[in-house]
């Protein structure tokens, strides 16, 4: 990393306030200083000494490496990165809110031409990825962030992984377990993106469905849920499904009618999400022949970006926000008061 960059870095970006806290990293809202950009910056936590290689997090790592190399509407930018012997921060696209929020969101009616949108959106992010061999493996509603234009973007890039090599072997403990497909808990170890196609179709019922579709409390669990309504794999539909390591045979299930599931979904909406919910990974759908369903050439059409409904908080401006906190509490809004975001 170039030392010049970084100091140049340092002083840039003017921090606003804490936007949140995950498992290995701080998330912050921060002023671009040079073109009054807002900014998210992501500050990774260390994690032991067996994790870190050279200062960093592996996984900070992996995902500096990706987003490094990829650049595409639906994908969160990367913007800088700047690095300090105890940490590393991410510069990133700010953005408003995410799906999950808008789904949670009991004020927002989520119309069809709505939904089309956001799934138009994320398969064409998705599509871009899979087409670079990169696989996210770990697409869920809170991953898809969403800006107050309406502009959605893939983000949270820390398991994804490139692929393509016949014979690399993979983790089967990816995907959050609600949006997981059925053939990574029985262990498989070499896959592709139809994993991730799983995922878009989780995420699709979701958005019509106001709540997780396959919401398990456990590995059992969630296939039971999953065979519940989708009904129980047929070795003829998925040959392969028994060679896995922890396949196990499960209790016969007839499964539900989709139209009955998704009441207000047309014939090619479902066929969308047949196609993404087939229990063959081999058959399932790319992304590509999800963009080239029926259901985007059909009315209703997907509305622009800036028709999407979003939470009411994602429309405020967040610096207004932040001043007027500051006069409410007797603080100066000149540059003497504000802070700039420290790296160490």
């Amino acid at each position: 990393m170039d030392p010049h960059k970084v100091e140049r870095s340092k002083g840039r970006y003017e921090k606003v306030k804490h936007l949140g806290e995950g498992q290995f990293a701080n998330v912050y809202l921060a002023k671009d200083t040079i073109n009054n950009d807002l900014v998210a910056i992501k500050k990774i936590k260390l994690g032991s000494v067996t994790e870190v290689r050279d200062g960093v997090n592996r996984t900070a790592l992996r995902e500096i490496k990706l987003l490094q190399e990829i650049k595409h509407d639906n994908i969160i930018c990367l913007r800088d990165v700047i690095g300090h012997k105890k940490n590393i921060q991410l510069v990133m696209d700010f953005m408003e809110t995410d799906i999950e929020k808008v789904i949670q969101e009991k004020k927002i009616i989520l119309m069809l031409p709505h939904i089309k949108n956001i799934v138009l959106q994320v398969l064409l992010g998705l599509e871009y990825l899979h087409s670079n061999w990169i696989l996210h493996r770990d697409l869920k509603p809170n991953n898809l962030l969403i800006n107050s234009n309406g502009r959605v973007k893939i983000t949270d890039f820390g398991l994804a992984r490139y692929y393509g090599s016949p014979n690399k072997q993979y983790t089967c403990q990816v995907i959050t377990i609600w949006y997981r497909p059925p053939e990574l808990f029985y262990g498989a170890s070499n896959y592709s993106g139809s994993i991730d196609i799983w995922s878009v179709g989780c995420i699709i019922a979701e958005l019509l469905l106001r709540t997780p579709i396959f919401p398990g409390k456990s590995d059992l669990d969630q296939l039971s849920k999953i065979f519940h309504i989708l009904g129980t794999p047929k070795l003829e539909d998925w040959p392969l499904m028994t060679e896995l390591p922890g396949y196990c045979e499960a209790k016969p299930e007839p499964g539900i009618e989709l139209n009955q599931v998704f009441t207000a979904a047309s014939n090619d909406l479902l066929e969308l999400i047949k196609g993404t919910f087939v229990f063959n990974p081999l058959k399932r759908f790319t992304a590509t022949q999800c963009l080239e369903s029926n259901y985007f050439k059909s009315e209703p059409y997907a509305c622009s970006d800036n028709e999407i409904p979003l939470p009411e908080k994602a429309h405020e401006n967040p610096l207004m926000k932040v001043s007027k906190q500051r006069r409410k509490n007797n603080i100066s809004d000149d540059g003497t008061v504000r802070r700039r975001l420290e790296f160490n």
